[in-house]
C-alpha cells in the first residue's frame, strides 16, 4: 500500500519541501500525517479524504455534487443513516452504494446490507458532507407523514378538543413526536420562524426559510387541539386561554446546541395559531463584517458606534435584521471598562457580560420606564429595543444628548424618513438634528446558492424594467441568476445577505430637520453628500455575484 506522503506527491498537493515540514510537525505533534496536515492549513478535509480512499483503493465522492438517487435512500431506514453517520446514495450493478465517513465500520455495512437486503459497496465521503446531506435527504417529513396517517386512523367524533381528555391527548407519545420532528426540521432547514394554522378542514404547518414561507405538511384537523396544547405547554402558555394572544418561550437543545425558540398564539376563526420564532445564539456573536455592509457603508457606520455619545437607528420592516446589526454593534463597543444596558420586548439573545432588562408591561416596566430607571445606573452605551412613542423617544434623545451612545431600532421605509418620524412623534426639531448621528436602513436579501449560480448576460429590456444603472450603449455587464441544486433544495438560493443604506446627519441634514423638510429633501441632500441608497447597495450586490435582480426589486421598493 501507497504512504499517504507518496500519494500527496504523485497527486501535486503537496510539494517535497512542504511534505518535509509536515512530517518534521508530525514528530513534534505526535499525530496522524493527514491530521497534521489539516491542522496546519496545508490540506483541506477533502483532499484527505480523498488522499485516504486512494490510499486504500477505494471511491472517494463530493456529496454536495453527487446525484443522490431517493430510491437508494428509501431502502434504509433514516435512524440507522443517522446512528452510523453513512447514506444510501445510488444502487449500481445490483449493489447499494453506500457513502460513508467510516469504511471500516462492518457493523454499519452488515445493519444496512439486512435492512436493505441487498449487497452493499461502500464508498467514502467527508464527515460534515454526510451530516449535511443526512440533514437534507433523510428529513423528518417522511416520519410525519407516517405520523398523520396513523392520527387519520384514529378519527375523532369530534373535531374540538375534549377538555376532560386533555392529559391523555397532551402526554400521547405521537402528539409529542409530531411535534419535536416539526422542530427540529424547522432547525436542520434553517428556517427562521415556523407556523403552524389551522384551516377549516387541516392543519398547515410553513416555515419561512430565507425570507420566504414554504408549505412544509398538512396535518388532520384531529390533531390541531394535541399540537397547540403541547406547544403551549413547553411554553409555559395557559392553556385554558383561547380567546386573547399569547406570548411565551421555549428552549431545545439540537446536536448539542441550546436554541431559544419565542413562542406567540393568535386566535383565528379556525382556531389558535402558532408562530415560533427560532432565535439562533450563533446569530448574537456575528461579526458586523459578517453583515455584508460594502466598504464605504462599513467606514461610515464605524465612525458613528466608536463615539462615546450620540444616537444611532436602525430602521426597516420586522424581520429586515434590524436586531442581529444592533446585536453586532453591541459585540464590536462591548468591553470590560464600560456599562453597556438593554431594554427589550421581549430579550432575543442572551449576551455575556451585557446586562439586559427584559419589559413587563403587566408589572409596570414599560419602555420609558425602564429606560428612566437604567439612566440612573450609570451606563456607556444603551440599547433600547424599539422607539414605540413619544416619551420613549424623548428620553432616548435625551441620553444621547448627556453623554451616552443610544442604539435603538425605529420603523420607517428609508433612513431620511427615520428625521421625519421622530419630529412626527412631537420631538423637537433641533433636538432630533443635535442627537441623531448616523440612520441605517436595512432589507434581507437572498443569496445565490455558490454550488448552482448562473452567469448571463441580461438584456437590454430586463435592465430597463428593472431601472438598472445602466446606459444604452454601454457595455452590458455579466451578472448571476438563480438555477437550483440539491445544496438549495431546488430554490436557486441559500442563506441571506443585509441591503444597506447608511446615512450620516450631517449639518445639512440637521437644518433640513429644523426647516421641518420632508424625507424627499433630505434624501436628496444625503445623496449629494455620498449616501448609497437601499437600491444602489442592492445593484453592487448583484453585480457581485452576491444575489440576483430578482431579490432586490423584491425587497427594494
Amino acid at each position: 500500500m501507497k504512504q499517504l506522503g507518496d500519494i500527496l506527491l504523485d497527486e501535486g498537493i503537496l510539494s517535497e519541501g512542504q511534505l518535509m515540514a509536515a512530517l518534521d510537525e508530525q514528530a513534534v505533534r505526535g499525530q496522524s500525517l493527514g491530521r497534521v496536515l489539516v491542522e496546519i492549513g496545508m490540506l483541506s478535509e477533502s483532499q484527505l479524504v480523498r488522499a485516504l480512499a486512494n490510499q486504500v483503493g477505494m471511491e472517494f465522492v463530493e456529496l454536495g455534487d453527487y446525484p443522490v438517487d431517493r430510491n437508494a435512500i428509501a431502502l434504509v431506514p433514516s435512524a440507522l443513516c443517522r446512528r452510523y453517520i453513512v447514506l444510501p446514495i445510488a444502487i449500481a450493478d445490483g449493489a447499494l452504494v453506500l457513502a460513508m465517513a467510516d469504511p471500516g465500520n462492518v457493523v454499519a455495512v452488515d445493519d444496512v446490507r439486512t435492512a436493505a437486503g441487498v449487497a452493499v459497496r461502500a464508498v467514502i465521503a467527508t464527515h460534515d458532507d454526510l451530516v449535511q446531506a443526512i440533514d437534507r435527504y433523510c428529513r423528518a417529513d417522511d416520519e410525519m407523514d407516517d405520523l398523520t396517517s396513523s392520527f387519520e386512523e384514529e378519527q375523532q367524533d369530534s373535531l374540538e378538543m375534549d377538555m376532560s381528555r386533555l392529559g391523555d391527548i397532551v402526554d400521547d407519545a405521537p402528539i409529542v413526536r409530531f411535534v419535536n420532528l416539526l422542530v427540529t426540521q424547522a432547525i436542520q432547514d434553517r428556517a427562521s420562524d415556523i407556523h403552524i394554522e389551522p384551516a377549516e378542514h387541516d392543519l398547515r404547518v410553513r416555515y419561512r426559510i430565507d425570507g420566504v414561507l414554504h408549505e412544509m405538511q398538512r396535518s388532520p384537523k384531529q390533531i390541531q387541539g394535541g399540537v397547540i396544547s403541547r406547544l403551549k405547554i413547553m411554553s409555559d402558555i395557559d392553556i385554558a386561554e383561547r380567546r386573547k394572544p399569547q406570548d411565551g418561550r421555549m428552549s431545545v437543545t439540537h446536536n448539542g446546541r441550546k436554541i431559544d425558540l419565542r413562542v406567540a398564539t393568535l386566535p383565528t376563526v379556525w382556531g389558535e395559531k402558532v408562530v415560533m420564532r427560532i432565535l439562533d445564539n450563533s446569530t448574537a456573536s456575528l461579526d458586523l463584517r459578517d453583515l455584508s455592509f460594502l466598504e464605504d457603508n462599513y467606514t461610515t457606520y464605524k465612525e458613528s458606534y466608536t463615539k462615546p455619545y450620540g444616537m444611532i437607528l436602525v430602521t426597516g420592516p420586522t424581520g429586515s435584521g434590524k436586531s442581529t446589526t444592533l446585536y453586532a454593534t453591541l459585540n464590536a463597543v462591548s468591553r470590560p471598562e464600560i456599562n453597556v444596558i438593554t431594554v427589550e420586548d421581549p430579550v432575543e439573545y442572551r449576551l455575556p457580560g451585557i446586562n439586559q432588562v427584559q419589559v413587563n408591561p403587566k408589572a409596570g416596566l414599560t419602555f420609558s420606564g425602564a429606560l428612566r430607571s437604567i439612566l440612573r445606573s450609570d451606563p456607556d452605551v444603551v440599547l433600547l429595543g424599539e422607539i414605540r412613542d413619544h416619551e420613549t423617544a424623548q428620553i432616548a434623545i435625551e441620553a444621547a444628548l448627556t453623554g451616552h451612545l443610544v442604539l435603538s431600532t425605529l420603523h420607517t421605509n428609508d433612513a431620511p424618513s427615520a428625521v421625519t418620524r421622530l419630529i412626527e412623534m412631537g420631538i423637537e426639531p433641533f433636538l432630533v438634528g443635535s442627537a441623531l448621528d448616523c440612520i441605517v436602513a436595512q432589507r434581507l436579501a437572498r443569496r445565490l446558492c455558490s454550488k448552482c449560480k448562473q452567469a448571463y448576460v441580461p438584456s437590454e429590456v430586463e435592465l430597463i424594467a428593472a431601472r438598472f444603472p445602466w446606459n444604452p450603449g454601454e457595455e452590458i455587464p455579466t451578472i448571476h441568476r438563480p438555477a437550483g441544486c440539491s445544496a438549495c433544495s431546488n430554490t436557486g438560493y441559500r442563506g441571506r445577505l443585509a441591503v444597506h443604506e447608511v446615512m450620516r446627519v450631517t449639518e445639512d441634514i440637521e437644518r433640513h430637520a429644523v426647516a421641518h423638510s420632508s424625507a424627499a429633501d433630505i434624501a436628496r441632500t444625503a445623496r449629494e453628500q455620498g449616501m448609497i441608497t437601499l437600491r444602489d447597495d442592492g445593484w453592487t450586490k448583484v453585480l457581485l455575484g452576491d444575489t440576483s435582480i430578482e431579490e432586490i426589486l423584491r425587497v427594494v421598493a
